[in-house]
């Protein structure tokens, strides 16, 4: 499976005309020499996209060379060509169009929760939830105006009809009366 062609003969035509059998690479050489703008024109009016199309002048001329010894003059390569150059075209802008209709999901989409996430999280809640209801009343009351409502210490003072101060020690011995309750249900589940 060579690729000399023997027997056949080529002319390119214009100022370097050939009238000699050509290997592939010097045939394909020469035909790029001469028509690779072109291509490149006719790729970039139907793509729209100067990369793109010389892509897809790349490939056409790839597969040109590959077809070298099947076609049997200029006019059939540059027919080839052409038929190449236009195919790849059609298949840009079908991958484009279907990029389109489907775009890539977002990251956070792609990502599963974990099977038993839900029933974790809604158990450390119950937790949260009964060390809260065990706490004496202000230091509830500060907690769930400070994490829950996200009010500033100034206004849940002003609410409580208390001190900043009283806000602050509250809130203080509540996130520490909830930790000590949490870390001793952890030990005693390990």
């Amino acid at each position: 499976m060579g690729t000399a062609m023997v027997g056949r003969r080529w002319s390119l035509g214009g100022a370097d005309a050939v009238d000699e059998p050509l290997d592939a690479d010097s045939g394909v050489e020469r035909l790029f020499r001469a028509h690779r703008l072109a291509m490149v024109r006719l790729a970039r009016l139907l793509v729209d996209d100067r990369e793109t199309a010389e892509d897809v002048v790349q490939d056409a001329f790839g597969a040109l060379h590959r077809r070298w010894a099947a076609l049997a003059s200029d006019d059939a390569a540059l027919g080839y060509l052409r038929t190449s150059v236009v195919n790849g075209s059609r298949s840009v802008l079908r991958r484009r169009r279907t990029v389109r209709r489907h775009p890539q999901p977002a990251a956070d989409a792609l990502t599963a929760e974990p099977a038993d996430g839900r029933v974790l999280l809604a158990e450390e809640h119950r937790d949260v939830l009964a060390a809260l209801r065990a706490l004496p009343t202000r230091q509830r009351e500060v907690i769930v105006l400070r994490y829950w409502a996200e009010l500033p210490e100034a206004q849940i003072a002003a609410t409580l009809g208390i001190s900043v101060g009283a806000v602050k020690s509250s809130a203080s011995r509540g996130r520490d009366a909830i930790a000590a309750v949490l870390n001793s249900e952890q030990r005693g589940q390990q």
